[in-house]
């Protein structure tokens, strides 16, 4: 069934957006897309081209999801998110087509800010942090920290990015201070974490 679009939201005239979904202010929806009923989606997103958009699903403000990206059940999104171009999200870690395991959908959260490459995938049951980053192709199979660089498949962690997007230039597993190239913000890094320093806050990435 089709929504009537209220003022507050726009969505292209090939979308579907069943009732009973809550759509927020300024949020673009674009051709070809589906919005389940019980979906929640914040102010200013953006959903591309070919959109699934699952009924236990909620998505923050300012999200960017690119085309072809299927956002299932047991998926939470917070602010801020970019979700790359047919990236992958899951909820069953072992699926049968003749085993019916719906009772067994694992919660994938994604913290604030996170950036998820194109054509990545997130095995469901993790955690991203916030302003993690994801790159192209890699395959996620355990929780990430927040600002953490992760490539491969499976993925390893190959660094920490600033919450503005930069590669900060401290080596995985050294200790220190890093400063994002970009906005100067200075970061504490150890060899588990990666945590802004109070009074060097990073303006331009707001």
């Amino acid at each position: 069934m089709r929504m009537n679009k209220p003022a507050t939201w726009w969505c292209h005239e090939s979308a579907i957006i069943d009732d009973g979904a809550s759509i927020g202010e300024s949020t673009r929806v674009w051709h070809f897309s589906h919005v389940c009923a019980g979906a929640v989606i914040g102010n200013n997103c953006s959903l591309g081209q070919n959109i699934f958009i699952g009924n236990d699903v909620v998505i923050g403000n300012n999200c960017k999801i690119q085309n072809n990206v299927s956002v299932y059940d047991n998926v939470t999104i917070e602010d801020d998110v970019f979700c790359g171009p047919s990236m992958v999200f899951t909820n069953v870690y072992n699926p049968r087509a003749e085993i019916e395991r719906k009772s067994e959908y694992r919660p994938t959260i994604v913290r604030k800010g996170a950036t998820l490459g194109a054509n990545c995938t997130i095995v469901c049951g993790v955690e991203i942090g916030a302003y993690a980053f994801i790159g192209a192709g890699a395959v996620i199979t355990k929780p990430v920290p927040a600002f953490a660089l992760m490539t491969g498949v499976p993925a390893r962690q190959t660094g920490w990015m600033s919450q503005a997007g930069h590669r900060l230039d401290v080596k995985y597993g050294d200790s220190g201070k890093a400063s994002c190239p970009q906005t100067g913000q200075l970061y504490q890094i150890t060899t588990t974490s990666c945590q802004p320093l109070a009074g060097t806050d990073d303006k331009e990435s707001k």
